[in-house]
């Protein structure tokens, strides 16, 4: 369980003997990750997208985040032919969801590893790095990091960073909602983001230490 605040995930991976059919015969591993949103995460009870017969285009793009970050920093080719999905699922909501996620998503996919490596299933480093996210914002004109839902609905530009421990930038997601931003705003976010993302994955190596 990640918190970031008051917006609360229960990150989950599970391994499989199986990997995608366009892998099979590869010899190559595949993780990939699934997010979801309870019905009362909000402050009004959502519909569970299970319900209405599909996942909405925003659950979808944060589920291919997910797991793009994830095998950012994993050596497939260590896995075998293995699958290990990491389940995202959003206990309670309040600003920077998809962030949260892939950082929690990070201990648990190292957690699943570990037990693998405790039974001889995998050698050498699956994992290459860590991998860590934050939101940034320019909120009343001023740069804030790890925004939350007050801030997030009304700030004037909206961004998401991903990087790793070594300080390699995964993705940048970002958004001006009014006036575009300026080359300096972004300066000043990128920098919020690596204060920010830097104290993420302390806290990420105490946890697996």
């Amino acid at each position: 369980m990640i918190k970031c605040g008051d917006t609360h995930v229960l990150c989950t991976a599970s391994l499989e003997d199986r990997v995608p059919p366009w892998l099979r015969g590869g010899g190559r591993g595949w993780v990939t990750a699934e997010y979801g949103m309870l019905p009362r995460s909000t402050g009004e009870r959502m519909r569970r997208e299970a319900s209405a017969g599909k996942q909405s285009g925003r659950t979808l793009e944060i589920q291919r985040l997910i797991g793009r970050s994830l095998r950012a920093v994993v050596d497939l080719g260590k896995l075998g032919e293995r699958q290990i999905s990491v389940d995202c699922d959003v206990i309670q909501a309040d600003g920077g969801t998809r962030t949260a996620s892939i950082t929690g998503a990070w201990i648990a996919l190292h957690d699943c590893v570990a037990w693998m490596q405790g039974r001889d299933m995998v050698s050498g480093d699956v994992l290459t790095d860590q991998i860590a996210a934050i939101s940034c914002g320019i909120y009343k004109d001023l740069p804030v990091c790890d925004l939350d839902y007050a801030e997030d609905s009304d700030c004037g530009t909206d961004a998401n960073f991903v990087m790793t421990g070594s300080g390699g930038i995964v993705e940048v997601q970002a958004t001006a909602e009014g006036a575009p931003f300026t080359d300096e705003s972004f300066q000043e976010m990128m920098t919020l983001a690596r204060n920010g993302i830097g104290e993420l994955l302390s806290l990420q190596k105490i946890t697996v230490s």
